[in-house]
Order: C-alpha cells, then sequence, then structure tokens
C-alpha cells in the first residue's frame, strides 16, 4: 500500500480550542472575543462553525528538542496530560454544527464523566505516589507532585472551555429542549414541580444538620450535595446543614415541567434541575426556618485501593472487602458552586482532610454535568445522528448451523457495530448451548452487559449438560461488584468459574467451544477486541475473528490450562501472542525486522491502530525504526507518548487520532514483512500494564480475504477527513478540515457494510430461484 503523505503543520489560520478565559467570563464575552494571549501561544476561539481546528499543545513542552538521544524526556509526552489531550478532541465534537444538538449534549456529557473517573484512577494513583514519598521521574521528566499540578490546570482550562460549549449547546436546544431555572417558571409551573418533588422525592431526602451533637456526615462518591446555612426566625445565630441530592436508583436530575396551556411551543421539552428545585423549596425541609445560603458541593473519591491478592485466601472476598473500603477511600477533589462562602469552603476542605488551595474546584456552571446524559438521551430524532441498526454479518447470513458456516470458511471477519454482536457472539454462544454436539465451552470474562445474553447462555449450557468453564475478571474497574454477582449466579448453574492468575488481570476477549464434529472433535474459536458486552457492541468499534483453525485451537486450550491452575510451567503458543510472556518481546522483534528489511533496500513499513501508545520501550524501538527510514503509521485514541515528525527522531512517523459518535475501540497490528504482510487483532494496546501485567492475546489474521477487509478498514481510517486529528510535533492536534460534506470515516463504513449485505441478500436470492428453476425442469 503506497502509505499518504505525511501531514505537516497545516497551512492558515486554525480555531484553536482551550481559550484560557477568566473565571467570570460570560457566554457574551466568548462571542465578543476574537483572540486571546495565553503563555501556551495565540488562541482563536472557536465560534462552532466547522473548519480547521487544534487543540492545546502540551503542557510544559519544548516545541523541538535539544536531543536526539531516545533516552532524553523532551522525545516523550506525559500520559495523563495526552489522554486529557484526548479529552479536548472529543469536547470539540460537542462546539462542532455537523453534529446533531442532542448529540453534541452528550459530548459534554462524555467529557465530565471521563474527567470524574481520571481523578478517581489517575489523580487518585498520583496522589497515593505522594503520600508514599515517591519522587521518582516518568519518561518525560516529571515526579508525581508535577505530574497532578499540571494535570489540574490543563483541567482548569478544559472545564473553562466547556462550559462555555455547553452553554452554547443550551442555547441552540432551547427552542426545542429547554432546561429551565425554577424561579423562572410560571408559578402554575412552580407549584406542579413543587408538588411532584413533594410526592414522589421529598421522603427519600434526608437532611443532617453539622453541629457538635452531629458529627460531619459520610459523603458518598460523586453524590451532589446542598451545604445549606440557615437560623431560627428571630435568632440570627447560623446553623449547618448537608442535604444529599438523592439522583439514581430511578430519580431523575432533571425533572420535566408541564407545558402551560396554549404555549406557543407544545412541542417544546422543558426540564428544571432537581437540586434547584430542593434549593428553592428548603422551607419543606426546614418549616419555620430562614435560609441565609445554599450552596451545591460534590466530592470525588479514590477509585485505587488494591489490597496484595498473593495474601489472600480467597480473591472473591478479597475483592469484596476492596470494594467496601472504596466507599470510604480519601477524597481526591471537591467541587463547590461558586456562590459557596469562602468560610463554608474551608469548612469543607478541612472536614475531608483536603488542602483548600490545590484540592478544592469551584465549578463553573452546573456540578456533575455527566447527568446530562438523561437529556442527550430524549427520544427526539430529529435532534440526534441517523439511527444505525447493526447489520447481519454477511459471513453468517446462512440459516444453518454457525458451525457449519465457520467450518466452511474456516475463518470469518465481524466488525461491531457495524455489524451485529446478537447475529455473531450471542448466536454462536445460544447455538453452543443447544447443540447437542458440543462438549465444552471455555471463555474469559471482563465486563458484561446488566441483563446479559451471554451469561444466560452459558447457564443454559450448563443446564444442558456442556462442560462449562469461564475465566471472571473480578478486578475489572468498576464492574468488580456486577462481577461478583455474575461469578455467584454462574456457580449455582454448575459453571466451573474462576478468577485468573494471582497478580494478573485477564484482559483478553475469547471463547473457545469444543464440538464434535463427523471427523472428531473440533475446537471452534471467537477472539475479539472488545467485551462481550451487548451495549458497547453498538456503541465501540471492535473486530472479532471467528476461526476453527487448529493451531489456534491448540494455543487457546494452552491458555486456559494456564487460566484456570495458574501453573506457570513453560507454554508454547504456535500462532498467538501472549502477554505477559512473550508479547512484548514478539512486537519488538517485528519492529526490528521492519528495520532490517528498509535496511536491505526494501520498504519497511509498520501501522498500528490502538487506544493507547504508552510502553516507553515500544516508542524508543518506533524512533529508532522511524531514524531509518521505516514508514510508520498510527492510528491511537487516546493516550499517545510518542512525539511525531521530529527532525532525526520521528521524521517517519504519522499519529492520527478518530472522534466520532462510536468510541474507536479496536486493537489491529500491521507489518509489511517485506511483501508478506501480517495482521494481528486482540485485546492489547501498547501500554507497560498490558503487556506486562496483564493476560492479553493477539492473533494472526493469515486468511487473505480477512486481510484485505482490514486493509480496507486501515484505509479508510488513514484517509478520513471529518473525524480524524494529525497530531503535530509539539502534542497539539490538528482536526483535518474536510468541510460540511466531508464523510465520517464510521460512516463510510457503515455505508459500506449495508452495500456488502444488500449484494450478499441478492446473491443469496439469485441461487434460491436457481436451485427451484432447476428442480421445476427436474
Amino acid at each position: 500500500m503506497s502509505a499518504p503523505e505525511h501531514p505537516g503543520e497545516m497551512s492558515g489560520q486554525h480555531r484553536v480550542v482551550g481559550a484560557a478565559l477568566p473565571a467570570a467570563a460570560t457566554t457574551a464575552d466568548l462571542e465578543r472575543t476574537t483572540r486571546i494571549g495565553l503563555e501556551r501561544g495565540p488562541v482563536v476561539v472557536p465560534d462552532g462553525e466547522p473548519g480547521p481546528v487544534r487543540t492545546p499543545p502540551a503542557r510544559g513542552l519544548a516545541s523541538t528538542p535539544s536531543s536526539t538521544d531516545l533516552a532524553s524526556p523532551e522525545l516523550y509526552l506525559n500520559r495523563e496530560l495526552t489522554y486529557l489531550s484526548f479529552c479536548w478532541r472529543v469536547l470539540q465534537e460537542a462546539d462542532d454544527e455537523r453534529v446533531p444538538l442532542l448529540e453534541r449534549l452528550k459530548f459534554v456529557a462524555i467529557v465530565s464523566a471521563n474527567l470524574d473517573e481520571f481523578f478517581q484512577k489517575r489523580i487518585g494513583g498520583l496522589k497515593q505516589q505522594v503520600g508514599a514519598g515517591v519522587h521518582s521521574v516518568t519518561a518525560d521528566g516529571r515526579t508525581p507532585q508535577q505530574q497532578i499540578a499540571d494535570c489540574q490546570a490543563e483541567i482548569g482550562e478544559l472545564e473553562r472551555h466547556k462550559i462555555f460549549i455547553l452553554e452554547r449547546v443550551l442555547d441552540r436546544l432551547r427552542p426545542h429542549v429547554d432546561l429551565a431555572r425554577f424561579v423562572d417558571l410560571d408559578p402554575t409551573q412552580q407549584a406542579q414541580v413543587r408538588d411532584y418533588y413533594l410526592t414522589n422525592i421529598f421522603p427519600l431526602v434526608t437532611p443532617q444538620a453539622v453541629d457538635p451533637a452531629h458529627p460531619f456526615p459520610f459523603v458518598s462518591n460523586l453524590s451532589l450535595n446542598l451545604m445549606v446555612t440557615l437560623h431560627y426566625a428571630g435568632d440570627g445565630e447560623p446553623l449547618l446543614a448537608r442535604v444529599k441530592v438523592p439522583v439514581g436508583g430511578g430519580i431523575p436530575r432533571f425533572l420535566p415541567v408541564p407545558a402551560l396551556a396554549g404555549a406557543l411551543s407544545p412541542r417544546k421539552r422543558t426540564f428544571v434541575d432537581l437540586a434547584d428545585v430542593m434549593a428553592n423549596n428548603l422551607d419543606l425541609l426546614f418549616p419555620g426556618m430562614e435560609m441565609e445560603a445554599v450552596a451545591l458541593f460534590r466530592v470525588t473519591r479514590n477509585a485505587i485501593m488494591e489490597q496484595d491478592e498473593g495474601e489472600a485466601e480467597d480473591l472473591l472476598e478479597l475483592i469484596e472487602s476492596e470494594l467496601r473500603e472504596r466507599k470510604f477511600a480519601p477524597v481526591v477533589r471537591l467541587q463547590v458552586d461558586r456562590t459557596m462562602t469562602p468560610y463554608l469552603r474551608g469548612r469543607l476542605a478541612s472536614e475531608l482532610g483536603l488542602d483548600e488551595v490545590s484540592d478544592v474546584f469551584e465549578a463553573i456552571g452546573m456540578l456533575g454535568q455527566r447527568d446530562l446524559m438523561e437529556l442527550a438521551t430524549l427520544d427526539l430524532p430529529e435532534l440526534h445522528d441517523a439511527p444505525h441498526a447493526p447489520a447481519p454479518p454477511v459471513d453468517l447470513l446462512s440459516d444453518g448451523s454457525v458451525f457449519h458456516a465457520i467450518r466452511d470458511q474456516k475463518n470469518l471477519l465481524v466488525q461491531h457495530p457495524y455489524e451485529s454482536f446478537a447475529q455473531s457472539v450471542e448466536r454462536l454462544l445460544r447455538e453452543a448451548a443447544e447443540d447437542p454436539k458440543v462438549r465444552a465451552i471455555k471463555m474469559t470474562l471482563y465486563r458484561t452487559s446488566r441483563d446479559s445474553e451471554v451469561i444466560r447462555q452459558l447457564v443454559r449450557a450448563a443446564r444442558n449438560g456442556k462442560q462449562v468453564a469461564v475465566v471472571l475478571e473480578l478486578k475489572a474497574r468498576f464492574d468488580e461488584e456486577a462481577n461478583i454477582k455474575w461469578a455467584t449466579r454462574m456457580e449455582r448453574a454448575g459453571i466451573h468459574v474462576t478468577y485468573g492468575v494471582v497478580g494478573l488481570k485477564t484482559h483478553c476477549k475469547v471463547v473457545l467451544v469444543v464440538r464434535q464434529d463427523y471427523d472428531g472433535l473440533r475446537r471452534y474459536a471467537h477472539l475479539g477486541t472488545g467485551n462481550y458486552h451487548a451495549g458497547t457492541a453498538r456503541q465501540y468499534t471492535d473486530l472479532a475473528l471467528f476461526t476453527c483453525d487448529d493451531a489456534i485451537g491448540r494455543d487457546l486450550t494452552e491458555l486456559f490450562n494456564y487460566l484456570t491452575t495458574g501453573y506457570k510451567p513453560r507454554r508454547k503458543y504456535s500462532r498467538l501472542l501472549v502477554a505477559p510472556k512473550m508479547l512484548k518481546q514478539a512486537l519488538l522483534d517485528k519492529i526490528e525486522r521492519e528495520i532490517v528489511h528498509q535496511e536491505s533496500g526494501g520498504k519497511g513499513l509498520i501501522q498500528w491502530k490502538l487506544n493507547a501508545l504508552e510502553d516507553v520501550d515500544l516508542v524508543r524501538a518506533l524512533y529508532r525504526a522511524s531514524q531509518k527510514g521505516v514508514q510508520i503509521d498510527l492510528i491511537v485514541r487516546d493516550t499517545c507518548r510518542l512525539r511525531p515528525g521530529l527532525p532525526g527522531v520521528s521524521d517517519h512517523i504519522r499519529v492520527t487520532s478518530i472522534v466520532g459518535r462510536f468510541l474507536e475501540h479496536g486493537r489491529i497490528y500491521y507489518f509489511g514483512n517485506g511483501g508478506k504482510p501480517e495482521y494481528y487483532l486482540g485485546s492489547a494496546d501498547a501500554m507497560q500494564r498490558n503487556l506486562e501485567k496483564r493476560v492479553e492475546v493477539l492473533t494472526p489474521i493469515d486468511d487473505l480475504r480477512l486481510q484485505n477487509e482490514l486493509r480496507v478498514y486501515f484505509d479508510t481510517q488513514l484517509a478520513d477527513s471529518r473525524g480524524a486529528w494529525d497530531m503535530q510535533p509539539d502534542g497539539s492536534y490538528v482536526q483535518r478540515d474536510g468541510g460540511v460534506t466531508a464523510r465520517h470515516c464510521q460512516q463510510q463504513l457503515i455505508d459500506r457494510t449495508d452495500k456488502r449485505l444488500r449484494e450478499a441478500t441478492r446473491l443469496r436470492r439469485r441461487k434460491v430461484m436457481a436451485v427451484g428453476r432447476r428442480g421445476k425442469r427436474g
């Protein structure tokens, strides 16, 4: 394949996201401002119209390194900051006029949820390092404390920009969906909302006094809370109370407001924030008292609470213990309403054991913006992307056995969400559960959906007398509690449930079905890049191989023997690349082989599609390959330590990031191999944790037909001019400007899948008609 020319700095003036506007600025200020100076460079404030957009450069980074020594910290970007750069790119979707309005609101909610998780996991982990006295530096030369400071500064800019985009989106939405203030409602509407609150929510609310007789109450993670200052009528002594806003468990954050009779826009939907309703109806909680002030606050707790597995007698009990401890984990962030008084802010920080300067964040706009997902999912089709229904996989259109389809073709490739999870993965398990010839089912399970068809079919298989073994990962972050419940349910059904190897997360996505075929036992396998989760299979882009290849089947048998025993004799895999034992070294060897091809007069070519590129050894190896002239194309969704386009270091490396309606989640590794191309797909990102601390699997794709499919997939994404961002040497990203008519690569893949399905359906119809005609002649 002829690789596209390496994109350099785009000419002309860019709209650059990330203007550091004053905290007190208004939307009007944003619209009036045309150019604002920053120490990180001039910034053109976005106007919401399509066009070239550029994210801020990496913080604290020299634009041109002083050294080409591959050990120099200047050559490596910070893991945490590059993830925040991804959040900038996601946020830009919310400011893009080509995106439907409720989808834009969804992107604001997604960024907010991402930042919540970032504080729980990444900032929480860094604070643990600081507390433990860790002073070692990362590959980019930062201590844990320096990383915290830089991340908080970056998040401050991101939050300020996010609120302006949110205000703009809400303003555009107002003719259709209005998020109103309670005080601005008509008195009739206020009375109706108050009555709804009193009847349906008020009984769940519990005010808690804060005084010497009532210690400061426990505040749960990410909960929304009112801090109320009040006094008795005729007594000026202030009192303090905390009131939790009971969002969740069926209680919405945004309450619908009945339309007035004769309203000019009867189809307009109006909502009011539950926290706003509660703040304006405190007389129900505190009758006869006078309110002095009320302000919202929200805490974020550390999610990194891991114990030593090696000392545990029962891993399930250990994880349950961790979950109990996480509930009371240290607070890593306190968000407060900007109306909160300095005294209350200091009091809260003190009660929660926080530094008032570094750990308290004055919220810009609404607290808990992740809850906007409630509004973003309203059933208003005209404000959403065109509906997408995953197509039946072309290679599985037959009404016959899925095992016959796999056996006849030997290898099948399925692309989610373009092709159906239900009609591929769930179908495989459903037929395996019912097929009398199936003897055993083995699979790994990292995450699954709340109402899981996967679990349902595994239970059915066990009840039908099949041998079913599941390697369940109890430590899947934020899914531990759900996985414990699944483990209990499956064990009660007679499924052999194990929890993998001590000290390693089992992150690979594999299923092995052993079936008695006409010629003996045959192994059928599914190896994928995504979780066995029906929900994310409609929202994430993933790839999966269905195969009955004997060598891959033998390797999977060896893998499951390792996972279900934990024994560590030397295991041999003939086809699969398995972490942590061999995957990283295999990738390093294959990079070195491309260098040999290049130096021998051939053309070295490496193309990877990943979620993250963080492992320093792999980055260094890619730098060496570039220095030797190997052409390298990297499609990296978020974290990326590598700096492309540095003279003498990474001249031949291009880094692209794709952002769109679906979350890019697939992993593909391609090596040109001197004209004998190699493709691998699987669960592993190029991160140290994946390669050294997890069980991961990459499977080769040798079938030429499937290689052609992957080549189309790669080329479509590399040529994208709508959702693609090109990374620059300074760590910034420039969005490719294809204009209003540009079609996103994801939409192109939808269209291509639909076209293949139509062609396959026509071909099947012709075959059926031909058979019918032959029957009539006979």
